[in-house]
């Protein structure tokens, strides 16, 4: 008893001991910037809605876009940006955090995550350049403190730039399941480079509900523009004043052992910095980063456009020799491409299922315009246009993207969705305009409008609305017509598989055995699920014959 009373004690002490340690590693210290007069400047409302702070300005548009332009140092354009956007950075903020609380609805695993995010984290602002350390701490100045609970402003905020990193490595999620393409020459009908992309990164529905048009006019590098967030600096789809784009796809990571550069603000200093795809290649090989991703480059300088594979130990340059190129969650390079977790990532997932049917319609398409590529990124079907259940990841249009866009590298315009999802409008900018404003505009700055996708006023649409609003409620817990729900999107296997989790859970072993055998006729997203429902038809039978 007394050798069991002293290993308790011992634990104890350790446990506190490593909490503490955990505690004091994971703060990190803001810069201490040089000029810091951009602190006392103040924000003016010229018109409702219109906010103004010099130059520099944010509004939202008829289509429900915010559109933000920032120029100037570092520090001066994050305090900028945090007083323009301090009511959708607060918002933005309390959404993540609301989805995090979801997804772990327990108090002591979500104290837990905190402090093992902080460790992992606890040299994170070690990898970050000094800039971009700077601008995060300016606009951190305006967050709220009502979530001091999770770190302090700046903390916060930094780390925020490596939950892409994290919640695709460490859960493997279909968080992040993007899909992106290039056409140029003869797969182009005018021969321009048209870029295509749906970042769906699922971090609830409210998340996607603000999106912000951000115009940033550095003191250094180039001028560009990106789809973006409250409080987020990293590019995740962007194009610069030279003609180069960024979109990034996570790929099947091993889980990380320690911090290094997001993915996100390597994609930002590709942007800033490079005018060709040479010079994207070098900035990504001078950044160590703790998870794999794909970075596909358009750019005008060069005519064409390549995907940069990079892990945590290597980089590969893929280049099909085509004038096309289609990029989705995994690798595809001779060097990486025969890797085990990546041959793991593009059978057992539903990343080299979304390939082929995205490789099937641009072909059906024939030369590409940007009305071809809406409908290739509004496409919400299978491989030979088979029903495969609406919101399935193995389709191109998934039901969950923050953002769809279209670039025009050599021309400088760009076309982004409205909300819902990729069914709204695309609203055009034609960056020339932009660059060229000098004091905040009085009008739109958008050019055009790209109409809505007419599925959005079909039937079968106004019930997948009504199926998701109910699938929110199923994962509340609270109780719902299951038979109504699953037939409201009947050909989408999750459906299934959810609504036999639930009788499972209430003991209704034959109810969930059917459920699940309907599951498993139809198209399964990845292999882990096919798992899933196996086992439990394996435990009903089992459990309903005892």
């Amino acid at each position: 008893m007394l050798i069991a009373f002293y290993l308790l004690l011992i634990l104890i002490v350790f446990i506190a001991l490593f909490s503490v340690y955990v505690v004091v590693v994971s703060r990190m210290k803001p810069p201490q910037p040089k000029d810091r007069t951009s602190e006392s400047l103040q924000r003016s409302e010229p018109a409702r809605g219109f906010y103004t702070l010099g130059p520099n300005w944010l509004r939202r548009n008829v289509h429900g876009l915010y559109e933000l332009y920032v120029e100037g140092p570092a520090y001066s354009r994050g305090v900028i940006n945090g007083k323009l956007t301090k009511a959708l950075l607060e918002i933005q903020e309390s959404y993540f955090r609301d989805q995090i609380v979801h997804m772990i609805p327990s108090q002591r695993w979500l104290r837990f995550l905190k402090y093992m995010v902080g460790f992992f984290n606890r040299n994170l602002d070690r990898h970050v350049t000094r800039e971009y350390r700077e601008e995060i701490y300016g606009i951190s100045l305006s967050a709220s403190e009502e979530f001091n609970y999770i770190g302090h402003n700046y903390e916060r905020l930094l780390n925020y730039h490596a939950a892409h990193d994290i919640g695709h490595a460490v859960q493997n999620l279909a968080l992040v399941g993007c899909t992106a393409f290039g056409t140029w020459g003869s797969r182009s009908q005018d021969g321009e480079l048209i870029i295509g992309r749906n970042f769906d990164f699922f971090a609830g529905d409210r998340f996607a509900e603000n999106k912000i048009i951000q115009f940033t006019r550095p003191d250094k590098g180039f001028p560009f523009v990106s789809v973006t967030w409250g409080g987020f600096i990293g590019i995740v789809s962007g194009m610069n004043a030279g003609g180069l784009t960024v979109t990034i796809n996570a790929a099947k990571s091993a889980i990380p052992m320690g911090s290094a550069t997001p993915v996100s603000l390597v994609a930002r200093e590709i942007l800033q910095y490079a005018g060709s795809i040479d010079e994207a290649v070098a900035i990504a090989k001078s950044r160590k980063m703790f998870v794999s991703e794909s970075f596909l480059i358009g750019s005008a300088v060069d005519g064409k456009a390549v995907i940069i594979e990079k892990t945590p130990t290597a980089l590969e340059v893929y280049d099909p020799g085509e004038e096309s190129i289609c990029c989705a969650n995994h690798f595809q390079s001779k060097g990486l491409g025969d890797t085990k977790s990546n041959q793991y990532q593009l059978h057992e997932t539903a990343s080299g299922y979304r390939l082929q049917r995205l490789q099937q319609l641009l072909r059906e398409a024939g030369p590409n315009t940007v009305a071809s590529t809406l409908a290739i990124l509004r496409d919400p079907y299978g491989l030979q246009g088979k029903h495969i259940g609406y919101g399935n990841e193995k389709a191109m249009h998934q039901f969950i993207g923050h953002h769809s866009i279209v670039f025009l590298p050599r021309l400088q315009k760009m076309y982004v969705s409205t909300a819902p999802w990729q069914t709204g409008a695309f609203v055009g900018y034609d960056l020339h305009q932009i660059w060229g404003l000098t004091t905040p505009p009085t009008t739109e700055v958008a050019t055009d409008v790209l109409a809505k996708d007419a599925f959005g006023q079909t039937a079968d649409f106004q019930d997948f609305v009504k199926f998701r609003a109910m699938q929110r409620e199923l994962e509340a817990g609270h109780a719902i017509d299951l038979e109504q729900w699953v037939a409201l999107n009947p050909e989408y296997y999750h459906g299934y598989v959810l609504s036999g989790d639930a009788l499972y859970k209430q003991k209704q072993f034959e109810a969930a055995q059917k459920h699940y055998a309907v599951a498993l006729t139809k198209e399964i997203a990845n292999q882990s699920e096919r798992l899933h429902i196996e086992k439990r038809i394996r435990q009903c039978h089992k459990k309903s014959k005892s």
